[in-house]
């Protein structure tokens, strides 16, 4: 059964374009903040993964966008691991507004586990043991 991590974040004047809704490149940021909090609920926090060695970059990243957020919209990160390989994890996310529930981005991004030097690793067994009881 796979477990949804949440997390919320208010959307700051400085993340609104001439438009005044979230310029679309803040939401990798925004991805990357859910994506933090969802390692350090499992108990792997990046600083654990670099203490062992292990990079994780984003190596694609896709999103549908299809609502504005605005300026001090809450908004609500949905993450969960979509898929698990042997150095690679996807993890999606689904943005929506706090309020009313209105979806606003469907997105993905695709990581690979890599050494310092680069060099594709396995992930460490208890990471790989905590995600596998919870990914689709």
């Amino acid at each position: 059964m796979s477990r949804i991590f949440t997390h919320v974040i208010r959307v700051k004047y400085a993340d609104t374009d001439q438009m005044k809704v979230v310029y679309y490149g803040r939401y990798f940021e925004y991805f990357e903040a859910a994506r933090n909090e969802m390692l350090r609920d499992l108990e792997y926090p990046y600083t654990r993964l670099e203490s062992e060695g292990i990079m994780l970059p984003v190596v694609s990243a896709h999103a549908d966008y299809l609502s504005p957020a605005r300026y001090d919209d809450e908004i609500v990160i949905e993450s969960v691991v979509s898929k698990l390989e042997n150095v690679r994890i996807t993890i999606s996310y689904k943005v929506f507004e706090k309020q009313t529930r209105k979806k606003l981005v469907e997105a993905y991004t695709v990581h690979a586990f890599v050494s310092a030097s680069g060099k594709p690793v396995r992930l460490p067994k208890p990471l790989a043991e905590s995600i596998a009881t919870i990914a689709v």
